[in-house]
């Protein structure tokens, strides 16, 4: 009996680290996002792109025709030059996936926007830069132009992630200079970098983090 539970129990992490070691690869997106209403329409790009991996899609990304930016931030830890609650692009999953948390996300349509996590010892090595995107189902974020606050973005996002923790993904500075284009980032994580516009960022769109 023991030695059937240690076979399973290995079998399980084999599985575990096929899935997150997997290849993606990027493909574009020619037709808008599904569901899409209101001012979303004129916002977001009519172009996208889907992350396949072995199994199909994972997910598909919309970015804003142009994201808004600010001066330089003060603190070295944050990268990009957005405003905290700024919508950044549209997500969809076609079948359920998960954040970098291993937070599982429903198959669905989902606002992407900027926020900084918080200086804290929750937050501590989390990842060198503060810089994330905070999923909210499309359905609870009616209006694109919205600026929500740090609290109030969580709380949404919450909806996302069934816990108490919000959906996030990460985003940061880009190593490279080739857009779009798929790259890996140590063991396990699946980077999109992207231009928009004038402005280079990169999302990791697959992977987990182990802290």
């Amino acid at each position: 009996m023991l030695k059937t539970v240690v076979l399973s129990w290995a079998a399980a992490l084999l599985a575990a680290s096929s899935l997150l070691a997997q290849d993606y690869k990027l493909e574009p997106i020619s037709t808008a996002p599904p569901a899409l209403s209101g001012g979303y329409t004129s916002l977001i790009a009519n172009q996208g792109y889907r992350v396949n991996g072995a199994s199909g899609p994972w997910c598909e990304i919309w970015f804003r025709n142009s994201i808004p930016t600010g001066a330089k931030p003060s603190d070295p830890a944050i990268t990009l030059p957005i405003a905290q609650g700024t919508l950044v692009a549209i997500i969809r999953f076609p079948s359920t996936a998960a954040d970098r948390r291993g937070q599982t996300i429903k198959p669905g349509v989902y606002t992407m926007r900027y926020s900084n996590n918080p200086v804290d010892g929750a937050h501590q090595g989390v990842a060198p830069q503060r810089d994330f995107l905070l999923l909210t189902p499309l359905a609870n974020d009616p209006d694109p132009n919205a600026m929500p606050d740090f609290a109030t973005l969580v709380s949404w996002s919450r909806n996302a992630s069934g816990t108490p923790h919000p959906a996030v993904f990460s985003i940061e500075t880009p190593a490279g200079s080739t857009f779009p284009e798929l790259t890996k980032e140590g063991d396990h994580d699946t980077v999109l970098n992207v231009k928009v516009g004038d402005l280079p960022f990169a999302i990791i769109v697959a992977g987990k983090y182990e802290g």
